[in-house]
């Protein structure tokens, strides 16, 4: 065999050998974690719908128990959600979603009280304006919420079929008294998305623990990773990641946050690293670029870790009010954000690869040689943004607002509204020419992917969907807080 042909046969087998990858890439049904396997809620099925509703395009449903606003996930022809069931104890109610003010909407949003005195645009009282010279008395301080010690819930993992909708199993993590309060107006004791590298699935569940199951439903082993109070009760929200046999958890909270590694397949401790910081729920990300893969996590300070060792790589004050949104990677760039509050439109920001020590811009700028651009005035809700074909799209949480800014400069491209949505709490994802985002009643809304604004389809599904979707080759699943719903051509 010739030189020639020698080399004719390598570059054959490389073709056939991208040619493999691509396909599997493409046709993948593996969504394994929170926003999917590239952290960017990006899909890269090729047959997925545009429309559907109650007689279209809605292949299956399922009625799951118990209350959890965890996003499901997908392996192969499995999908996987987490619930927490109740089984003792008062019923929680269900507040019903309605329209309100942004500023007001963004004061609960971050758990603040509200404003004392009169509603907005209520007139005081004829012959109080002079009396009221002093400010009112604070409100007595909140009183601890100690019901939950009374209650009993079961905390499961549930396996279904992606084609079918029919039950594979159902499992139990764990069955007692939760250890912590939760917030009853909107809470719940399953939060975190599940992670699965198709050898196991990993729940984290903060008030009690992480627990590893089998493919089939068995419990491997679990891990007390401790109980601490949350702001206002609302819980927590950062889910596992699991990268190389290695599960990176953030627990953040009122009293002792910290980062942790476990090993993937025994539990064990690998490392530990404590964090300055107080309740937040975004999930950490894998960042891999052409320097290092890193893991990289969003709060008052957003920080890069060694993955074997914890070391902190690099950190900045990303500005912002609540560490809500994730951050996004995007080769070897990486776009931090903070949703905003009351006082605070929200931030967003890009970091480019190999960076190193405190790269926060100094006072009275917004960029420097590792912050590519940042802007304070984004505003930037509780959705993770989307990066997408050189473009950041940013959605409000209320009102339906779509903010599209350039990804290399950051530069603000248009700022739109999809119409009428109410609440939004799901990410936005990229599907082809398409991008999509479902508000909290179920309204999906397709828009177009680019510089120019334009409204698709609008989709309806009756359910509270404060999940974002998984995706596979050719289905969606949308998780709302009665039902699971699987839509496909």
């Amino acid at each position: 065999m010739t030189h020639k042909t020698i080399k004719q046969l390598l570059i054959f087998a490389a073709f056939i050998t991208l040619v493999i990858i691509f396909s599997s890439c493409t046709k993948s049904n593996n969504w394994p974690q929170f926003r999917g396997p590239y952290f960017n809620n990006v899909t890269t099925g090729q047959n997925l719908p545009v429309e559907w509703g109650k007689d279209t395009n809605l292949l299956w449903t399922y009625d799951f128990e118990g209350l959890s606003w965890s996003s499901p996930v997908i392996w192969g022809n499995k999908v996987f959600i987490t619930s927490a069931v109740q089984v003792k104890g008062e019923p929680f109610r269900f507040f019903e979603p309605r329209p309100q003010p942004e500023a007001a909407a963004d004061t609960a949003r971050a758990g603040g009280e509200r404003p004392q005195g009169p509603p907005p645009g209520s007139a005081i009282p004829a012959g109080q304006e002079r009396s009221q010279q002093a400010p009112p008395p604070p409100p007595p301080p909140r009183q601890p919420d100690t019901t939950y010690l009374l209650e009993i819930y079961r905390w499961e993992v549930t396996c279904l079929d992606l084609n079918t909708g029919d039950l594979l199993w159902k499992s139990t993590a764990y069955e007692g008294t939760p250890r912590t309060a939760t917030n009853r107006g909107g809470s719940s004791y399953a939060n975190e998305t599940p992670a699965t590298d198709g050898k196991r699935i990993y729940a984290y569940f903060s008030t009690i623990g992480m627990f590893c199951f089998d493919m089939e439903g068995k419990l491997l082993w679990q891990k007390d990773l401790g109980a601490y109070k949350t702001l206002n009760d609302w819980g927590t929200g950062s889910s596992p990641v699991v990268y190389q046999n290695v599960i990176y958890q953030q627990v953040d909270n009122e009293e002792s946050s910290f980062m942790v590694a476990l090993n993937a397949a025994t539990g064990e401790e690998i490392w530990k690293a404590e964090r300055d910081e107080k309740t937040t729920y975004s999930t950490p990300v894998i960042w891999k670029n052409r320097i290092r893969t890193e893991l990289v996590s969003t709060g008052k300070i957003a920080r890069s870790y060694d993955l074997k060792t914890g070391k902190v790589l690099w950190q900045m004050k990303p500005g912002g009010e609540m560490s809500i949104p994730s951050p996004v990677p995007a080769g070897d760039s990486i776009y931090l954000s903070n949703a905003g509050g009351r006082e605070n439109p929200g931030y967003l920001c890009m970091v480019k690869a190999g960076a190193e020590g405190d790269i926060t811009p100094d006072p009275g700028t917004v960029a420097n040689d590792w912050v590519q651009w940042g802007n304070p005035q984004a505003g930037t809700g509780n959705p993770t943004p989307l990066v997408y074909n050189g473009y950041v799209y940013i959605v409000a949480g209320r009102g339906g607002e779509v903010t599209c800014f350039n990804a290399h400069n950051g530069r603000q491209v248009y700022k739109e509204k999809t119409g009428r949505p109410t609440g939004c709490w799901a990410s936005p994802w990229a599907a082809g020419d398409n991008i999509g985002l479902i508000d909290e009643r179920g309204l999906t809304t397709f828009i177009k992917a680019g510089a120019s604004f334009e409204v698709v389809v609008q989709n309806k599904l009756d359910d509270r969907f404060w999940a974002s979707p998984a995706i596979a080759a050719d289905k969606y699943i949308f998780k709302g807080a009665e039902r699971i719903y699987c839509v496909g051509l």
